[in-house]
């Protein structure tokens, strides 16, 4: 595993990445690009049929060997803690949080290409890495933005189909009927349809959630501009990244802006493949449905409030704070506006986490941000402040795994700062970074050929009868 020898302190830390891949049996074949293989679907073909080869051995070789135990908690929890699927996109450690195929956030920023010097990751550059195991050089990553721009052409019943709703509907509802009116383009049902054998599966599919990913922000930003501008339109700027264009056609130019969405859509894209809205994806597409049909699947899940829909609650949560206390507001005024959550039998957006039991990672990136863009945004300031007085109130009261903040703490608050303060809308930022994550895995699902997804269910009779017989 040879990394790209570069710059004294990059090569270092490539090089400390390759040893920690080889040790801990992780990413096989992470490494630096050249410049001239700028064809993401050729490196694609290229590595199928290693990882097929892969696949196909670890089951010979392993298929028996047993990865836990499964208890009645698991069952009646949620499946929590439970191995039960296989993602090869990105893995979340309870303590260091996510990596994106073996690299944490902070190595990301260190060596995934950007748009200005010294800023923040271009999200295709990560689309790359999740899609290839590779980090791209910046040729790869400006030719993969100009074919996500190539494909980016909405037809015009789509937003026919969204304006049959009415402008008051929730903008999650206007945006997954965008993407399943965008599904009778899918080529993987056309292909299907005309006896495309298995061992091409994946390749309809690869355009599938290219043309999806590449459709979104304009979808997104129709239902934005529809909801909350009179329903202006404003055109696809052909000189900028995908993240750029995106706030642009919302309305937001400022170079801040353009970063900020960078870093969200980047921190965004995937978080391992237990969560609600991946694995709803990833088990839709199990029964061979289109990508378009499986993400829409994915954003029903997002867009409920223990998942995606809880970044905007954060936002409206911190500004009842200072509407009941004032925007100077004391330590001791939120420790007790914070024990009145709790009391009244609500939880406190933004803190907590199923698997985290730390901070989380894409909390301290966008905390960084604004550290360094707006450190004396008043609302900033509050966030800091939460992070001092919220983890020990949820610590004292003891029913609490993880007291720490998640990535929901953060984004709303920075998104406010430079004018997008539409907290209903952003749950739609959220599904469209996570399609990138959701359709790279897709895209390997048929490329490994896995199975339909089907679990056993039991009933609490069963349950009652089988302990009865563990315990005599």
């Amino acid at each position: 595993m040879a990394f790209f020898r570069g710059l004294t302190a990059v090569s270092r830390l490539r090089s400390r990445m390759a040893q920690e891949a080889t040790t801990l049996g992780g990413v096989r074949w992470l490494q630096m690009q050249s410049a001239s293989d700028l064809d993401l679907k050729s490196q694609l073909q290229e590595l199928i049929p290693e990882q097929q080869d892969r696949l196909k051995k670890l089951k010979s070789e392993h298929g028996k060997v047993q990865l836990g135990n499964i208890t009645v908690d698991m069952v009646l929890g949620g499946m929590r803690g439970m191995i039960g699927m296989l993602w090869e996109t990105s893995l979340l450690d309870p303590e260091e949080g996510i990596r994106f195929r073996g690299l944490s956030i902070p190595e990301c920023q260190k060596v995934l290409p950007t748009a200005v010097k010294g800023g923040e990751p271009l999200p295709e550059g990560l689309l790359w890495l999740l899609l290839t195991g590779k980090v791209p050089t910046k040729e790869q990553v400006d030719a993969l933005s100009k074919e996500l721009l190539a494909r980016s052409t909405v037809p015009a019943h789509v937003y026919k189909a969204i304006d049959a709703l009415p402008v008051t509907a929730h903008p999650m509802t206007q945006f997954t009927t965008g993407v399943m009116a965008l599904q009778v383009e899918s080529e993987f049902q056309k292909a299907y349809d005309n006896g495309l054998p298995k061992s091409k599966f994946w390749e309809p599919t690869y355009e599938d959630c290219l043309n999806l990913i590449a459709r979104l922000p304009p979808v997104a930003s129709y239902v934005y501009q529809r909801i909350f501008k009179g329903g202006k339109s404003i055109e696809a700027d052909n000189s900028l990244d995908y993240a750029a264009n995106f706030s642009h056609m919302l309305g937001f130019d400022d170079p801040k802006m353009l970063e900020l969405m960078r870093l969200y859509v980047t921190i965004h894209t995937d978080h391992e493949g237990g969560n609600v809205s991946a694995h709803t994806g990833h088990l839709v597409g199990s029964a061979l449905s289109d990508p378009y049909l499986s993400f829409a699947a994915a954003l029903n899940g997002l867009a409920g409030p223990l998942h995606g829909l809880a970044n905007q609650e954060v936002l409206l949560w911190i500004k009842s704070v200072i509407e009941e206390t004032g925007s100077d507001v004391t330590t001791d005024q939120l420790k007790d506006y914070v024990w009145k959550t709790l009391k009244s039998g609500k939880v406190v957006p933004g803190f907590g986490h199923g698997v985290l039991r730390k901070t989380d990672p894409r909390y301290s990136c966008q905390r960084e941000f604004a550290l360094k863009h707006l450190p004396e945004d008043p609302l900033f300031q509050l966030v800091s402040k939460l992070y001092e007085v919220v983890p020990p109130i949820l610590t004292e009261l003891g029913k609490v795994k993880n007291p720490w903040p998640n990535v929901d703490a953060h984004s709303g608050v920075l998104l406010n700062h430079f004018g997008l303060s539409e907290a209903r809308y952003y749950t739609v930022l959220f599904g469209v970074s996570r399609s990138m994550g959701i359709g790279s895995q897709l895209i390997w699902d048929r490329a490994l050929g896995l199975p339909l997804e089907r679990p056993k269910s039991v009933t609490m009779e069963w349950l009652e009868s089988y302990c009865k017989n563990k315990a005599a």
